[in-house]
């Protein structure tokens, strides 16, 4: 049984194994690779690798393939009730045609995966802000770290702000109350961060700029500003630091006890700036009820 798929502009510029998880099945890698081997997919009856990339009107063909529902990674796709779907809408700070900026609650992953369902891109999915095109998640936010998080209406505009991201084009403002009262008013964490993708381990350099807003004998207010952008670098950075986030049930210091668990991560994405064609971008999210009462409670001024 021979199928073909024609590239239309929301796919153009993509690679051909990206395009057919996107589009036909999100499939292994591997699978992809053989398959594109033998001559079982093509590009305009011809064999490519999975790094050409395609374009409008181009037509992909696939002979004969049955993809193997046993090793195929399906997506754990989460169906949000009305409420759920109404709540998320009222989080949004801004709504134009090419992106949405939301101050993401606690507790929500960005996308679904194996260990969460619940996810925000699921969610919009099935908003009507998303009706006559689908949510591009372009950047990471934690699961449990609330604030400024930006959703694509459109490719165009989630590869610009892709790049965007990737060029350090894009400033982000983070807030923590951390354990410990931090020294230093102001200053530089750079650390070489781990982590380990499968059974491969990688190092990565990770920087950012911090300023200390208020403080205690018991815990310190911080502003921070990333500059690289690691997998938990803000959380990992304070725990290397001696004052991990409050909260914090992954990276904490066993000094710190029971103190280290907290209902909520205190970390919050407070303001974002960027710019597209010379036209400034700020957007700045409200902290959560639970973190000003954090505050009050530890009579930190903010």
């Amino acid at each position: 049984m021979i199928k073909i798929f024609t590239v239309d502009e929301q796919f153009s510029g993509m690679r051909i194994d990206r395009f057919i998880k996107k589009k036909i099945k999100d499939v292994p890698q591997g699978l992809i690779e053989k398959n594109l081997r033998n001559g079982k997919i093509k590009l305009n009856n011809i064999k490519v690798k999975s790094s050409q990339r395609v374009k409008i009107s181009d037509k992909i063909t696939l002979f004969n393939i049955n993809f193997d529902n046993s090793i195929i990674k399906n997506k754990l796709i989460y169906k949000p009730s009305k409420n759920l779907i109404k709540s998320n809408e009222d989080l949004i700070i801004e709504n134009n045609d090419n992106f949405v900026v939301i101050n993401k609650d606690s507790g929500i992953s960005v996308q679904g995966g194996t260990k969460s369902s619940k996810n925000l891109i699921d969610i919009f999915r099935d908003s009507k802000i998303f009706e006559n095109t689908k949510p591009y998640s372009v950047h990471r936010l934690d699961k449990d770290t609330s604030g400024i998080f930006l959703i694509a209406k459109n490719r165009k505009t989630a590869q610009l702000l892709t790049s965007l991201f990737r060029l350090r084009r894009v400033h982000k403002t983070y807030l923590a109350i951390c354990h410990g009262s931090i020294k230093s008013k102001k200053g530089v964490m750079k650390n070489v961060l781990i982590r380990y993708d499968n059974n491969k381990k990688i190092s990565e350099n990770a920087e950012t700029f911090f300023s200390v807003i208020d403080k205690n004998s018991s815990c310190t207010l911080v502003e921070m500003k990333p500059i690289t952008g690691r997998k938990h670098q803000l959380r990992k950075q304070l725990l290397l630091l001696g004052h991990p986030v409050i909260g914090d049930k992954k990276y904490n210091s066993p000094s710190q006890g029971n103190l280290s668990i907290n209902k909520n991560l205190m970390l919050h994405s407070s303001q974002i700036k960027f710019m597209i064609n010379s036209q400034k971008f700020t957007y700045t999210a409200p902290l959560p009820v639970y973190f000003e009462k954090y505050l009050k409670i530890k009579r930190l001024a903010f």
